[in-house]
């Protein structure tokens, strides 16, 4: 009988958990260090609405890794068989005056910069697009750490434009 009990509780329990803590798969995708967002669209589209979210900041963007591209191109070489993306790139950029704040506040600040946003589609989940970018860590003196706020919040806010 104690053991029929204890198995009922434990099957409460993860039950009300499952419920309650774990109900987005998203949850478990943002972190302290990073924020995910997904969205039911085309891939083309979201990209285009992130771009056009930091370009209407005055932003340019320095760079674009092709992260899905390079793993599906080197999955021979280390020996890969398993294909993660169908699309999966990473856009880098700064902000000037973000910037300039941050570094004159801390030179070694400079780790903080690019600002990443990365898009994605796994191949196993058609139609979901993904955009994720790591939250600065909120570090240093007063001045170090209103500047890296400022740098959390303008990647918020170009993720949330692009959405809306």
């Amino acid at each position: 009988m104690r053991k029929l009990k204890i198995i009922v509780m434990t099957c409460m329990l993860s039950f009300t958990l499952s419920t309650f803590a774990g109900a987005s798969v998203l949850d478990s995708l943002n972190t302290s260090y990073k924020t995910t967002r997904m969205v039911k669209d085309d891939y083309v589209f979201v990209v285009d609405s992130v771009k056009g979210a930091i370009g209407d900041r005055g932003i340019k963007i320095n760079g674009v890794n092709f992260i899905g591209k390079m793993l599906h191109r080197t999955a021979s070489a280390v020996g890969a068989t398993k294909h993660i993306y169908k699309y999966g790139q990473a856009y880098n950029f700064c902000s000037s005056t973000l910037s300039r704040a941050t570094m004159e506040a801390d030179p070694h600040n400079i780790a903080f910069c690019p600002y990443i946003i990365t898009i994605y589609e796994l191949l196993d989940e058609p139609g979901n697009v993904y955009i994720t970018y790591r939250k600065p860590v909120v570090v240093g003196n007063a001045a170090s750490k209103k500047s890296l706020k400022a740098i959390g919040d303008l990647l918020d806010g170009i993720v949330k434009d692009a959405l809306e």
